[in-house]
Order: structure tokens, then C-alpha cells, then sequence
């Protein structure tokens, strides 16, 4: 019975059985690596480096995507590993040396991440790599026993993850994107269908947005894994980040539509067959995220649009002929929605390597994609170089605790100093209070299995023993332990160590006692680290960036409005600054969701924040490239209203600033703005000025409401309901 409940209780856990595949699949290439290097080889170094390097790449390295991306990726960074541990073996002859060693290539290992979200799974293992090498013995002699051991041990578990029981593959972000794709499409579809009868089906309209709500709301970045977001530095990751910004702007530029809903049909609408255009470009577009899919074509939408442009309805502009305000209303934001479901297209086109042509650059916005790759990694490591980056302090915080840790280890002359690093990157984290909380498990652990282990060792001293349960405690360590919980897992892990180093130098019970003390001191210095260096984590970096961040498209909305009045040129530097302080507060975002969070903290209503301020760049393109700068000059009445609408729009902004900086947003409301009844306040202006300035006016005044109106879904009114919006 006691079996029973124990196997329920760990399939719970691991419903899918991965962990414990991947167990078995390091347990079979660990003892194989091990034993054939250390009984039938007769060499420790090859068994002690193949051993390692098997479980350093096997459980330490947590890497995306299916079984032959995960192998191709462990023999790719094989070179990689070749260096670290000749920089080890070559440092090794001095403490200073090697803790030197440790600072810079800790701070690299960790920082190389902001270029590449897989070198982040990767980072763990290459710095136990270094560390296991940089203790001594100094003996550059070995390397080559060290190089081959665990040469041998990633390429047999490479050959190990496509071979044996391969891991179902994963839902992508690719494949959310295309998810997404496809129920925002039904969702213009249901309100293209609301603009010819609004009558028809309510009920399924509603349906289609919350199930495209849910489905844009899962490509946000901070809702997808580190090494699953597309967070590198690359153009198609690049990419994949401007389809998820634009198919969130088509998403809210149609529920803006949709709660414009006319009281009577209107059979041949303009906007109506954009949106059924723009429908059936997005679904392809998604279908073309698939491997294989078919190349996203933009002809039927361009001519969509060109059709809508030729509709779209102007007065006579001079009293005689009052402009159609719903009318236009809904021409303009079927328009730029049509911007953004283009964009969505072409972004996809650049993920999936398809070429570019000329029309295609959006005046810079896909100029990255005719980069290099270096210039495109420099610029995310320059902007990651800021006293505000998370990931800066992070990679900070662990190279110093690291380098302490080997100092203090050498200083003290252990013999297995090895642990002291290993508890120590064990222990630390992001914040104080995660590492608080890893520090009780790790001790407890440490505790009961140099206690477990000692008592063995008093009773069996046969290394033979030990060389035969070796494939029992591997299983016990990453399979069972790790279900069971930290503690269990630490004890169990420190009862491997202490049965590996018997058969590779055999010291007794003081083996164990070795084992307790090390980890105790990498323990402390994790903890005082964690403590002394940024300890609240993202969380206060978050609320510093996102201060920053909507502050600074405030100033990009401000010079926007001038350069289309012709008072300023096109704000290119403003959504420069705009784009750089995003990839900052992106950034912080997701290491925020890796930490544990206090009520203080959970009280602002990040996804709705940050929404506020994504909106401005793609918005503020998308209308210049309808509107250029100068469009509305010498219009008086339109300046005064405009410069007072962006001052407006400016209060919010600083507003909500102020609030995320003390810790509070509320949550957004749901029902979203008619467009019509924003545009009220310029309408006795839509008679002064000739067709295409009233056309201008319309487009500007209704980005600034839409900016305005996902501002205002934040703060839920006086005594109502505070819900889900429509902004994602």
C-alpha cells in the first residue's frame, strides 16, 4: 500500500513521466560514461569528467524545444565546454587566479543570456564545467582524459535524448502565435459580421473574443518560459516579437469595432470587407508559422486596402456637408488595423527566413532584418548594459557569490571545495527572499544525507558496494528526489556524491562530514550574497523600468502629435528611446514571473501596465506612415485641441507612473470605448477644415483616445466592477 501511494503521488507530479524519462536517460549515460571510464579504462579523470559533464548537461541544463533541437544543441556548445574547462584546468595552479577566473567567466556565462534565451538553460552547466575544473590538482597534463570525458558523455546523451523515450514535443510559441492567429481572425470575422447585422449571433461574438482575449494574452512574454520566449537577439526572434505587438494591436483595434456596433445593417460597409480581408490574411499568416507552411501572400490584402482607401467617405469639408463621424470613425480604425495585420504578415515572413522586398521595410521597422547577427547581439547586449537591467544584476549577484565561494574554498584548503561552489549556485537566487527560501531545503537535505551516508560508510566500506547502486541513487537523485521536493532531493543528491567520490578516492565517513561543511559555507555565502546585492530581485528593477518606460512614451506620444502639426520633426529618437527602455522592462517582466511575490507587489496589474505602454510605438508608426509629420499644419483650431488631448494623455501616463512606482495599478475594466463617442469633442472642428485634414484629425485624435482609453481600463470607477479588458 505504502508503494502504491508513493508511485500515485509521484505520477501526480509528473503526469507526462518526463522527469523521470529524463531521469532514466542520465541514469543509463551517466553509469555507462562512469563506469566504462573508471573500471574499464582505469582512469578517475575520464570517469570523474564524463560523470559530471553527463550530469551537468543532463540535469542542470534546462533547454527548449523537441528531443533533435535539444541534441543539436548539447553537441553544438561542445566547443564551448572545451574552453571552460581548459580556462579551469589552466587557472587552477592559484586560488586568486582561479577566483579571478570564476568572476569573469561567471559574469559572461550568465550575461551571455540577454543575447539568447537557450544560453540561459545552457548557463548552469557551463559554470560547473569551469568550476569542477579550476579545483585542484593543477595538472594541465589532464586535460585532454577531461576534454574526453565529457566529450563522450554530451554526445551519448545527445544520441540519448532522440533515441530513448523521447519527450512529447512541446507547445512552441510559434505554435500559441499561430493559435492566436487564428482565433483573433475568427474574432474579425464575428465583427465584420456585427457591422453588416448586428443582430446576428451577439452570443458568439462574445464567445470569439474572450477565446481570442485568452489566446493573445498567452503570447505575452512574461507568460512563456525564459528559454521558450522569443526574447534573443536574432531578426527572427526580433520578428516574432513585432507579430506578437502587431496581433495585439489587431485584436484591440477590433474590439473597438465591435463595441461600435451600428443600431441598423449596412450591407456594403468599407470596413466591413477590410476586416473579412484582414481575417483571411491573419489565418494564413498563422497557418505560415507551421513547419513547412505555405509563404504569406500580401496581394488580396493590399488590394483591400487600396479598395478601402478609394471608400473612404470625406464631406465637402465647408459647412455644406457634415462628415459622416461613425463612418469615419470605423474607416480609420479598420485601416490601421489593416497596418497591423500587414505587419503581423510580414513579421512572419521574416521568422520563417522568407526575403523581403522593398515595400515590405515599413520605413525601418524591419530594417534589422539586413543586420548581421553580431551587430544585432551587440545592440541587445549594449541596451542590457544599463544600472536598471535585471539580468545585469543577476549575472553580477552570481559571478561575485561564485568568486567568493572559490576563494573562501582555497583560503580554507577543502578537499572537495568543488561543493562549496555547487551549494552555492544551488542556493542563490534572483531575490533574498527566493534564496531565503532555498536556503532551508538545501540545508535540511545536506543534513540528512551526510547523516544517511556517514552511517553507510561506518558499515560498508566495499567501493564495489557502491559502484552497484550507483544506477539506484542517479534514478533516486533526478528522478524520484526531484518529484518529491528540494529537500528530498538534496539529501538523496548528496547521498550520490558521497557514494561517487568513495569509489573515486575513498576517504570513509569523513566523506561525508566533508560533504556537510562545504555545502554549509557555499550556503552562507549564497545567502549573504542574495542578501547584500539588489536583494529584492526584478520586482523593484520592474517598477523602476516601467516608471521609465511610460514615461518615456508619453514623450514619444508628445513629439508624435508635434511632428504631424509641423512643428517637430518625425519622432524617430523618441521610439528609439521607447524601444530600448521595452527591452529593459521586458526583461524584468519575466525574471518577475520566476520570483516569488508579496501582496505589495501583486497588487499592480503588470499584463494592463505594460499594455498601456506597448501600444505606443506600433500605434505611433502605424499612424504616420497614414498621417506624415506636417499633415495638420495651419489647422489652429486641430493644434489647440491636439496639444491639449497629448497633455492630457501626458497626466495619465505620469499618474500611472507614480502609481506602479508605490506599488499600485488596479486591474482593468472590460468594456472597451466606442470609437464614435470618443471623436465627440472634435466634432464641431469636422466642418472647418477640407476633407483629407478632417481624415488626419480623425486618425490622430483617435490613436490619442485609444492610448487614453487603455490608460483608463486600469482604473476600474467609483464602486464598479474591476474585470478583465479588452487591451492584452
Amino acid at each position: 500500500m505504502l508503494g502504491t501511494s508513493l508511485l500515485g503521488r509521484l505520477r501526480r507530479r509528473d503526469p507526462g513521466d518526463a522527469i523521470l524519462r529524463r531521469a532514466a536517460r542520465l541514469t543509463l549515460v551517466a553509469s555507462v560514461v562512469f563506469y566504462g571510464c573508471r573500471y574499464g579504462a582505469g582512469s578517475p579523470v575520464l570517469a570523474t569528467y564524463g560523470l559530471f559533464g553527463a550530469i551537468a548537461a543532463g540535469a542542470f541544463a534546462q533547454l527548449p524545444g523537441p528531443a533533435p533541437q535539444r541534441a543539436r544543441i548539447l553537441v553544438m556548445s561542445l566547443p564551448a565546454v572545451w574552453a571552460l574547462i581548459a580556462a579551469g584546468s589552466l587557472l587552477a595552479w592559484n586560488t586568486w587566479a582561479a577566483a579571478g577566473g570564476m568572476l569573469v567567466i561567471g559574469f559572461v556565462v550568465a550575461f551571455a543570456g540577454v543575447g539568447n534565451p537557450r544560453l540561459v538553460g545552457l548557463a548552469s552547466a557551463f559554470q560547473l564545467f569551469y568550476i569542477l575544473a579550476s579545483f585542484p590538482p593543477y595538472q594541465p597534463g589532464t586535460v585532454p582524459e577531461r576534454l574526453g570525458g565529457v566529450t563522450l558523455a554530451i554526445v551519448l546523451l545527445a544520441a540519448a535524448e532522440v533515441l530513448l523515450w523521447p519527450d512529447p514535443v512541446p507547445v512552441s510559441y510559434r505554435q500559441r502565435l499561430a493559435e492566436a492567429a487564428g482565433g483573433v481572425a475568427a474574432f474579425l470575422d464575428a465583427a465584420a459580421d456585427g457591422l453588416t447585422d448586428p443582430q446576428a449571433d451577439p452570443g458568439g461574438r462574445d464567445t470569439r473574443r474572450e477565446r481570442a482575449y485568452d489566446l493573445v494574452a498567452a503570447i505575452e512574454l512574461g507568460r512563456n518560459p525564459p528559454e521558450w520566449a522569443p526574447s534573443a537577439a536574432g531578426a527572427q526572434d526580433r520578428a516574432l516579437r513585432i507579430c506578437a505587438a502587431a496581433l495585439r494591436e489587431v485584436f484591440v483595434e477590433a474590439d473597438r469595432l465591435a463595441a461600435d456596433t451600428p443600431s441598423e445593417p449596412i450591407p456594403d460597409l468599407a470596413a466591413a470587407r477590410l476586416l473579412r480581408a484582414c481575417a483571411e490574411t491573419t489565418r494564413a499568416t498563422g497557418r505560415a508559422l507551421s513547419p513547412g507552411g505555405p509563404t504569406v501572400e500580401l496581394g488580396d490584402l493590399d488590394a483591400a486596402i487600396g479598395r478601402a482607401e478609394v471608400a473612404y467617405p470625406e464631406g465637402e469639408g465647408d459647412g455644406h456637408d457634415a462628415p459622416d463621424v461613425p463612418r469615419l470613425c470605423r474607416d480609420a480604425t479598420a485601416l490601421a488595423l489593416a497596418d497591423q495585420a500587414r505587419i503581423f504578415a510580414v513579421g512572419v515572413r521574416v521568422a520563417t527566413g522568407s526575403p523581403l522586398d522593398g515595400a515590405d521595410t515599413y520605413s525601418g521597422l524591419f530594417e534589422y532584418a539586413r543586420h548581421s547577427p553580431w551587430r544585432l547581439y551587440w545592440w541587445q547586449f549594449r541596451a542590457h548594459l544599463a544600472p536598471r537591467s535585471a539580468h545585469l544584476h543577476s549575472s553580477v549577484r552570481l559571478a561575485v557569490a561564485l568568486a567568493i565561494a572559490r576563494v573562501a574554498a582555497g583560503l580554507l584548503q577543502l578537499t572537495h571545495g568543488f561543493w562549496v561552489l555547487l551549494a552555492t549556485l544551488t542556493v542563490l537566487r534572483t531575490s533574498a527572499a527566493d534564496t531565503r527560501t532555498a536556503l532551508r531545503p538545501a540545508v535540511l537535505g545536506t543534513v540528512a544525507g551526510a547523516v544517511v551516508s556517514g552511517g553507510l560508510m561506518l558499515v560498508v566500506d566495499d567501493p564495489i558496494i557502491y559502484a552497484v547502486v550507483l544506477p539506484i541513487t542517479l534514478m533516486l537523485a533526478f528522478g524520484v528526489g526531484r518529484l518529491l521536493g528540494p529537500v528530498w532531493q538534496q539529501a538523496l543528491f548528496t547521498l550520490l556524491l558521497t557514494g561517487v567520490f568513495t569509489q573515486l578516492n575513498p576517504e570513509g565517513w569523513k566523506l561525508a562530514e566533508a560533504r556537510l561543511v562545504d555545502v554549509l559555507l557555499g550556503v552562507v555565502i549564497g545567502v549573504l550574497a542574495g542578501v547584500a546585492m539588489w536583494p529584492r530581485g526584478a520586482s523593484h528593477d520592474l517598477r523602476l523600468n516601467a516608471t521609465r518606460y511610460l514615461a518615456t512614451s508619453a514623450d514619444a506620444v508628445e513629439q508624435t502629435i508635434q511632428a504631424v502639426l509641423g512643428g517637430a520633426p518625425p519622432p524617430d529618437r523618441a521610439l528609439g528611446r521607447v524601444r530600448q527602455r521595452m527591452i529593459l522592462v521586458d526583461s524584468s517582466y519575466c525574471q518577475y514571473h520566476s520570483e516569488r511575490h508579496g501582496p505589495h507587489n501583486r497588487q499592480v496589474n503588470w499584463d494592463a501596465v505594460l499594455s498601456a505602454g506597448h501600444r505606443v510605438v506600433p500605434g505611433a508608426e502605424s499612424l504616420l506612415r497614414r498621417n506624415p509629420p506636417g499633415c495638420l499644419a495651419g489647422w489652429p483650431a486641430a493644434a489647440t485641441l491636439l496639444r491639449d488631448s497629448a497633455g492630457q494623455l501626458r497626466s495619465a501616463y505620469d499618474d500611472l507612473a507614480a502609481e506602479v512606482a508605490h506599488g499600485h495599478a488596479s486591474a482593468p475594466v472590460p468594456a472597451p470605448t466606442g470609437c464614435a463617442g470618443e471623436l465627440d469633442r472634435i466634432r464641431p472642428l469636422l466642418s472647418e477644415g477640407d476633407a483629407r485634414s478632417v481624415r488626419h484629425l480623425v486618425e490622430v485624435d483617435r490613436w490619442l483616445a485609444g492610448l487614453m482609453d487603455s490608460i483608463a481600463r486600469i482604473h476600474p470607477p467609483a464602486g464598479g466592477p474591476a474585470g478583465r479588458g479588452g487591451d492584452s
